[in-house]
């Protein structure tokens, strides 16, 4: 046997199945390119761990932004916009006196933001008290994320309640776009008195009035609310009284679930209860079936709220109006 017999076959590739494959390499190049940048600005949404560390321990330091709400609101919309080279980032106009408009208001106003993402990239909206970069920004003020952003035609509403007087920030937070434009100044003045006065307290005046309202839910426990459910007669009626009458509320627990009952100025804020009006406590509630009493005196003349300050209920439907005249 000869030595060539024992060689094994060198395989070899012609120049046009080098062409062809070389044609699928670059195909795949072309494709993932051009997927990464018609995507450009959501991956460069991602906020690296060292940023979200640094933004976490920073964000202390401000949390005295939101305040407690004294009954003013401030409706805001505010929308994200590009001009279509992606040169310049605005709201709500790319030009003029309606870009990046200045937003005007006393401490203890509500001020609440509709968002919309009229862009065509990706963006996340928040307030903050730092003068550049994206925050940290305030608790309870944001409207997406820098992990998870805005789509084109997406929005939502933030609520901002300003503690202290000063100049705020309302920006994108997706990195690097407060400093292509998109960034909007709050001025907060002190408090002028007349609303943040309205839940002080007053002399009682020896009048005396009794109400009795009780906790109900439906079946399915998608609707809440006082006395009747929505739509039915006597639903989350107003209850009436006089600047320093002695107010006694009979409170019951008429549904299957756990409630706690006070009278607040804000019902976005169920903590914040007014004149020691509270039966039981989010913390210590009501159990179903069982019913508790308390007696105060009914500050100043304000429209205010009792609700359920349950986390979450007041905004489910057991929230209604409490006037002092």
């Amino acid at each position: 046997m000869s030595h060539t017999e024992h060689e094994e076959t060198i395989l070899r590739t012609s120049p046009a199945r080098m062409g062809k494959m070389l044609a699928i390499l670059l195909g795949i190049m072309v494709i993932g390119g051009a997927i990464f940048f018609l995507n450009y600005d959501y991956w460069n949404s991602y906020l690296p761990t060292a940023g979200k560390i640094q933004e976490e321990g920073a964000a202390g330091s401000h949390a005295q932004g939101q305040g407690q709400a004294t009954g003013k609101t401030v409706d805001v919309d505010i929308a994200f916009m590009e001009s279509p080279d992606f040169k310049v980032y605005a709201f709500n106009a790319l030009s003029g006196d309606g870009k990046n408009p200045e937003i005007h208001a006393n401490v203890g106003d509500k001020i609440v933001f509709h968002v919309t993402n009229k862009g065509k990239s990706f963006h996340a909206f928040g307030v903050t008290a730092s003068k550049e970069g994206p925050g940290p920004v305030i608790d309870g003020t944001t409207v997406g994320t820098a992990d998870n952003p805005l789509k084109p035609g997406k929005g939502g509403d933030a609520t901002f309640v300003a503690s202290e007087p000063g100049e705020y920030y309302y920006i994108c937070v997706v990195p690097g776009h407060r400093e292509l434009g998109m960034e909007g100044k709050i001025e907060i003045a002190p408090s002028t008195g007349g609303s943040a006065a309205s839940g002080a307290e007053v002399k009682p005046t020896g009048n005396k009035v009794e109400f009795t309202v009780s906790f109900v839910m439906s079946a399915d426990f998608k609707q809440y609310a006082f006395d009747a459910l929505p739509g039915q007669a006597g639903s989350n009626a107003d209850i009436k009284v006089k600047s320093g009458d002695t107010v006694t509320i009979h409170v019951k627990n008429d549904s299957k679930s756990f409630h706690a009952f006070g009278v607040v100025v804000d019902p976005d804020n169920p903590s914040n209860v007014l004149w020691n009006s509270a039966v039981a406590t989010p913390d210590n509630p009501l159990k179903p079936g069982k019913s508790g009493d308390v007696t105060f005196v009914a500050g100043a003349p304000g429209t205010y709220h009792y609700i359920c300050t349950v986390p979450g209920h007041a905004a489910l439907g057991m929230d209604a109006k409490f006037i002092v005249e």
